[in-house]
């Protein structure tokens, strides 16, 4: 396979347009370099542009086969190329947008190869020396990239697809895990919110006539039996345990390095005396990033301010306690939404019974849940291996 050296600058156009004020539409759909990260999405936010301010950011134009590239802490890796984007749509000026002008050029193929290793470095390395505020690398750095690429486009195109079915896969995971996770929130709603847990005779408890009582301190009606409380009685702070520094962080290991970050597994080690057990599952709570995960599996703990909460009341089992506390909202505490206000959250205690039942209907869920990340993690590492071996032609693709 024959290849031909490429600059980034000279076969595609770099921030190619921008909108004014005065051509918006009505409808823009935002995506910012926080909601993106290798090529996964986590959403759009969507505006009405004639009565709704858009974030002073939101100005680049992008199109289909547009490649994001975050000009901030390339490390992070918040890129991606827009494959089926949806109708006007607008992204932050934090990225560089990438549209390929040359018709011997794969697009697929071309976000592959910048987004492989040596050069996330070598722009990170950029970045760190900046004087900015930031670390941060700026279009040309970019622009100035020179490439090996296969001559042939077909070939492009072969690489790009078996590096897209992995990427294809941990996808496909990712929406069966936003369903199971939808299927356990709606679950909850229904009993700890309508109150429609199943009665002695399977029939929905309120609905069915099932007695309420009026709660004083929680100013609502609860079904008989039930109580209130607040948060800190019913959920501890786990103690202080080894953490793990980000020099120590791995790539590869048999234990996930757990932080307050959206993908929460930052890492991985063989550490054994950093391992935490848990008996019940454990709730990772973002000290001010306000990101609240589920942990039902041995980990190890980051060097961050995550702060981990566990169950301190037998009828309060982990998997409710990660419902209540997703739902709790603390966003009129500003920046510092720490434990301290959490835990004056006041909220309803159930029966030992309707607590243990959900547990034990959600807990499937969540342990698929559980197998379809740690397999997202494999084909992630299988990818990343794969990825320089099709790029310098160590594997050929046939």
């Amino acid at each position: 396979m024959s290849h031909k050296k490429i600059k980034i600058d000279q076969i595609a156009y770099l921030n190619l347009e921008t909108y004014s004020k005065l051509d918006l539409p009505e409808v823009v759909e935002y995506l910012d370099t926080g909601s993106i990260t290798r090529n996964t999405i986590i959403g759009f936010q969507r505006y009405t542009t004639n009565t709704e301010e858009l974030p002073s950011r939101a100005q680049r134009k992008a199109k289909k086969n547009t490649i994001l590239y975050s000009t901030v802490r390339p490390n992070l890796e918040h890129h991606g190329i827009l494959e089926n984007p949806p109708k006007n749509i607008i992204v932050s000026t934090g990225f560089t947008t990438i549209d390929i002008h040359d018709d011997t050029i794969d697009p697929k193929y071309l976000y592959y190869a910048i987004t492989q290793k040596h050069y996330t470095e070598y722009l990170h390395t950029i970045a760190t020396n900046n004087v900015s505020s930031y670390p941060s690398i700026n279009p040309d750095d970019l622009g100035n990239l020179v490439l090996s690429v296969p001559e042939i486009i077909e070939d492009q195109k072969r690489i790009a697809a078996v590096l897209s079915a992995l990427d294809a896969k941990i996808e496909l995971n990712n929406r069966i895990n936003t369903e199971l996770e939808a299927m356990a929130k709606t679950l909850y709603d229904y009993w700890f919110v309508q109150f429609d847990f199943p009665d002695k005779n399977g029939k929905p408890f309120k609905s069915s006539g099932g007695k309420m009582v009026w709660n004083e301190q929680l100013k609502r009606e609860i079904p008989e039996g039930w109580a209130n409380a607040t948060i800190e009685m019913v959920i501890d702070k786990q103690p202080s345990a080894e953490k793990l520094q980000t020099q120590n962080y791995s790539k590869i290991g048999s234990i996930p390095i757990i932080d307050q970050s959206q993908d929460y597994i930052c890492g991985y080690t063989d550490s054994e005396s950093t391992i935490i057990i848990p008996d019940q599952p454990h709730i990772i709570f973002g000290d001010h990033t306000r990101v609240v995960k589920l942990v039902n599996f041995k980990y190890a703990r980051g060097a961050d301010g995550t702060q981990v909460l566990v169950p301190k009341m037998s009828n309060m089992p982990g998997y409710l306690l990660y419902q209540i506390v997703s739902t709790i909202d603390l966003s009129n505490y500003g920046y510092a939404r720490h434990f301290k206000f959490l835990k004056e959250s006041k909220i309803v205690i159930p029966s030992q019974s309707v607590a243990q039942q959900y547990s034990k209907f959600v807990s499937s869920l969540y342990l698929q849940r559980t197998a379809n990340i740690v397999q997202n993690r494999e084909l992630s590492s299988l990818r990343d291996w794969l990825l320089p071996m099709l790029m310098n032609g160590q594997v050929k693709v046939v």
